[in-house]
């Protein structure tokens, strides 16, 4: 690939009251919120780009222009669906890692788009889409930096466990049923314990406490990557996780529409990352090896991380599905 990659991500920021109201609201966003911070989507876009620098690789952003100048040009469109709908797109598209939850959000789409590939982050998701998306649909997960996430010997580590709730549906009731009984048994064990919950936090604020924590229980229905267990994972830390797998749960369309399993809270994992439960009868026992592991440092998470889902790794199977999916050095 001689030329740079053409790659497209923009965060969705529609008129909300008048016309072209999103500038002035942009502007004052920022004076009083300060300057955004990359939420999920946007750290799939920028890890994909970090990986890419890395490995040499050039790439333009946003440059619509050069789409609509050359039509046959292959054009990559990471992230969320907005871009797609937004501009009348004539180019091969390779789409993702994407964001929407299940092909059945927009059912025609491969038939409107001129779409060669979709991404998604992992392998049951990509099981998942199958029988609408067919063979176009591939998993891809999206790297780690683990430079910037990585052991710090001289940090101290006053906490035992970081309690990681990323509980999404029906919190309430799992608060009473899983995580306040859980919380329990590790302090009732004479553990130090943390506690953070996803969507409530600054990711330094999350950074500063994995560094202080000797080990994680993380609490998800299910993910289909999971950057934050992973990130803990590139530090060095064990996880002890919920993985309680059955059906996906996305109440959208979960029972009615989609009855989908196996899925999984970890779907990026072996044994040297820590221990899985699959519901509160297995805790004890699971925290028993678990802990037992930890005191024995026998548990080697980062070594999982190096040899799977590094910056690098990762932008390589981006550009391997790049050049399959446009037919590039393939002899199509």
């Amino acid at each position: 690939m001689t030329q740079p990659l053409a790659l497209y991500y923009q965060e969705p920021d529609p008129d909300r009251w008048l016309p072209f109201d999103r500038y002035p609201r942009r502007v004052i966003r920022r004076i009083v919120r300060g300057a955004p911070k990359p939420g999920g989507q946007m750290r799939v876009f920028l890890n994909l780009c970090a990986g890419l620098d890395r490995l040499g690789v050039a790439y333009g952003v946003n440059d619509f222009k050069r789409a609509r100048r050359n039509p046959s040009m292959p054009v990559g469109i990471v992230g969320k669906t907005h871009v797609l709908y937004e501009h009348r797109w004539q180019n091969p598209i390779l789409f993702g890692a994407s964001t929407m939850s299940h092909p059945l959000a927009d059912p025609t789409l491969l038939e409107r788009l001129p779409i060669r590939r979709v991404l998604v982050q992992g392998l049951w998701m990509q099981i998942m889409c199958q029988p609408i998306w067919g063979d176009k649909v591939r998993s891809c997960p999206v790297g780690i930096d683990t430079e910037r996430w990585s052991p710090r010997e001289t940090q101290a580590k006053d906490f035992d466990v970081l309690v990681y709730d990323k509980v999404r549906w029906k919190h309430e009731e799992f608060q009473g049923e899983l995580i306040d009984p859980i919380l329990e048994k590790l302090r009732a064990k004479g553990l130090k314990v943390a506690t953070i919950r996803y969507g409530y936090y600054r990711e330094e604020e999350f950074e500063a406490l994995v560094r202080r924590c000797r080990s994680m229980v993380f609490l998800c229905e299910h993910e289909t990557q999971g950057f934050a267990y992973q990130q803990v994972l590139s530090c060095g830390v064990p996880i002890l996780a919920w993985d309680r797998g059955g059906y996906w749960q996305d109440p959208e369309y979960y029972p009615d529409r989609v009855k989908f399993e196996p899925v999984s809270s970890v779907p990026n994992w072996d044994d040297r990352c820590g221990e899985k439960f699959s519901c509160l009868g297995e805790f004890s026992p699971a925290l028993e090896r678990f802990w037992n592991g930890v005191e024995a440092g026998r548990y080697a998470p980062r070594d999982f991380i190096l040899e799977n889902l590094t910056l690098e790794r990762c932008a390589a199977d981006y550009l391997k599905n790049w050049k399959e999916a446009f037919g590039i050095g393939t002899g199509s």
